[in-house]
């Protein structure tokens, strides 16, 4: 193909879709057809630049002209109330539902992690006296001690969102750098079930590991729960670098980069409830049965909200990703 030739050719149109592409007033229906058409045109002409005579000029000019000519034919799409609703109640469960592959081993490989360490401290005293001194361990695991103090330090309100603050970070460091193959996730994982087991082996070695349990279980299951989806899907993110299947590695990461965006909004509400219970509940004058309570009924909703309608979506082909309308097209790959 002769390039001079070719846009000498053309030229009328480009400008044409150009100028029609800038005016500030509304189209008449006239020039809103002839829009359509040249875009349509320039849109094959483009395909025939790329292909036949690829100037990286001319078709990074005619890109830029295309997608502001689709821009404008289909129109910006706007977020609205029905896309939040669908997010929770279709796109994130399925979200959650389809990563259950990764978070429950995560969440049992951790459990026991933890257990281990709170009984190797607990059951040996020269662990305990490298954590700190005697005196500052029996000020620690007390009755009003440090572990009992830290619920009720500070006003409920201000505590339940430093709360939700801090583990919302743990949580988007989880997504966020889970493409660097994991580590950065493996990592929170295990200062998380340190710090856990610490807790555990020093107030069960003060003989007070059911005073530790019935503080840390009102909010830590569905705390610790959206901690391990967080790290699955982090895992599960690292391993498409390693592993994108037949997608492109490109596609498999933005796919699953979008889809944990949306993981990220939606541990956030979850967070957020488990803040709220660690702010006023923890602290409260409940007996202790009654908080542990809400803390069990919290997380079977939880579980039934990703395992119900989070399966249901998922086996209807949710799969947490943007809409359609808002994906780029896919580019066609050698099998």
């Amino acid at each position: 193909m002769d390039l001079d030739v070719f846009v000498s050719a053309h030229r009328a149109e480009w400008d044409r879709l150009d100028e029609l592409l800038r005016r500030r007033r509304r189209l008449s229906g006239q020039e809103a057809d002839e829009l359509v058409t040249l875009y349509q045109r320039t849109s094959t002409h483009l395909s025939q630049v790329q292909s036949s005579a690829p100037d990286p000029a001319l078709a990074g000019s005619l890109t830029s002209l295309v997608a502001r000519a689709r821009s404008a034919v289909t129109g910006p799409r706007k977020a609205s109330w029905s896309d939040a609703a669908h997010f929770f109640a279709a796109g994130f469960p399925a979200a959650v539902y389809r990563s259950r592959h990764w978070w429950v081993p995560v969440a049992l490989l951790s459990v026991v992690v933890a257990a281990l360490i709170g009984w190797w401290i607990g059951t040996h005293p020269e662990v305990r006296s490298t954590i700190a001194a005697p005196d500052e361990l029996r000020e620690m695991t007390k009755p009003g001690g440090q572990y009992e103090s830290y619920y009720s330090s500070h006003p409920a309100t201000s505590f339940a969102a430093q709360v939700w603050t801090n583990n919302a970070q743990a949580a988007a460091v989880c997504l966020a750098f889970g493409a660097l193959l994991g580590i950065p996730v493996l990592w929170v994982l295990f200062q998380n079930m340190l710090n856990l087991g610490i807790g555990i082996g020093l107030m069960e070695s003060a003989g007070r590991l059911d005073t530790f349990l019935g503080l840390i279980l009102p909010h830590g299951i569905l705390e610790l729960t959206a901690v391990f989806v967080a790290a699955g899907t982090g895992l599960r993110l690292g391993w498409t670098v390693i592993d994108p299947g037949p997608r492109s590695r490109r596609a498999a990461l933005a796919a699953e980069g979008r889809s944990a965006i949306g993981m990220a909004i939606g541990l956030a509400a979850v967070l957020f409830v488990s803040g709220v219970i660690e702010g006023f509940v923890t602290p409260s004058g409940l007996p202790t049965w009654a908080r542990i309570t809400i803390g069990v009924v919290s997380e079977l909703l939880f579980l039934a909200y990703v395992y119900v309608l989070g399966g249901r979506a998922a086996r209807a082909g949710e799969t947490g990703d943007v809409s359609a309308h808002d994906r780029p097209a896919p580019v066609p790959t050698a099998a």
